[in-house]
């Protein structure tokens, strides 16, 4: 039975474009119902260029809070009142919350990644970690990967990439503040790649490459780059196995996509905005499956 909308129910919602294709109205409709919250999530096609009013307009209505996706993310920074240590670091926000007029950012795509990991029964802590990417999805693993405590993080990048310079930076910043070393190499030295992941306990996927429609493409094509020891994360989730992930798993690799990343991400702006855990096993079973 749905949860009524009532004059006490309070909006959620996710800006950005397109959004029509999105989970997550389902996801968060179907937890406010499961756990008898009044609440509501909708989906708003937003761009950079009305971004400001619906952020305004949203606030000045009291709205409990919000998701963005592409492409209102980084310029989102610039609208908060004030960010989480995630948000800062990463650069981006993909949730707010709205507590008394003041708009807080926050980044859940690297809360998801490592509650992914997690799920799976891996975990980041003091491990190594060979990331290749640089943009959003990958700035946001790095970043929490080195909040929860891992030792290190190489990162392997096309040096043309727009997120070069950044993902340079980042590097330096965590590396100072944090007691986690972050090197970023060109994507090119195939001998750097090689020795790094010698040394690493899980290899992550947090570029595009390997997505529908191109899944034939992959950043890695050399079984003898993969060692059984080695956990491989594909951020992808669309297909469920890219070829990454195949070439891993005929190497004896253990091996995960990026759906309960997407899930978990999710989870963690839910309790965000509600206070309580999103009930995950039924969400699982309900949109997952």
């Amino acid at each position: 039975m749905s949860v009524p909308i009532t004059g006490h129910t309070k909006l959620t919602g996710l800006l950005g474009s397109p959004v029509a294709h999105s989970i997550s109205p389902q996801m968060h409709n179907l937890s406010f119902q499961y756990l008898n919250l009044d609440y509501a999530y909708l989906c708003f096609e937003v761009d950079e260029s009305s971004l400001v009013t619906a952020v305004n307009g949203l606030k000045a209505l009291g709205v409990r809070g919000f998701n963005l996706t592409m492409p209102c993310k980084n310029q989102m920074v610039e609208l908060c009142d004030s960010l989480s240590d995630a948000a800062r670091l990463i650069g981006a926000v993909n949730t707010v919350v709205c507590e008394d007029g003041r708009l807080i950012g926050h980044n859940t795509d690297g809360v998801g990644f490592v509650r992914a990991l997690r799920d799976a029964g891996h975990e980041i802590t003091g491990k190594t970690m060979t990331l290749l990417g640089a943009g959003g999805a990958a700035t946001a693993m790095c970043v929490q990967a080195a909040l929860d405590g891992a030792k290190a993080i190489h990162v392997f990048a096309r040096p043309t990439s727009r997120f070069w310079d950044r993902m340079k930076n980042l590097a330096d910043e965590i590396s100072r503040a944090y007691p986690c070393r972050v090197t970023l190499t060109k994507q090119d030295n195939q001998t750097r790649l090689k020795s790094a992941l010698e040394e690493s306990q899980f290899l992550v996927n947090g570029s595009s490459v390997g997505m529908a429609p191109r899944t034939e493409d992959s950043l890695i094509t050399d079984p003898g780059y993969f060692h059984p020891d080695l956990t491989v994360f594909d951020a992808i989730y669309n297909p469920r196995q890219t070829r990454l992930l195949k070439l891993a798993e005929e190497a004896g690799c253990p091996t995960c996509n990026g759906l309960y990343m997407l899930l978990y991400q999710g989870a963690e702006a839910f309790r965000l905005w509600t206070g309580q855990d999103m009930p995950v096993d039924h969400i699982k079973a309900a949109c997952f499956s």
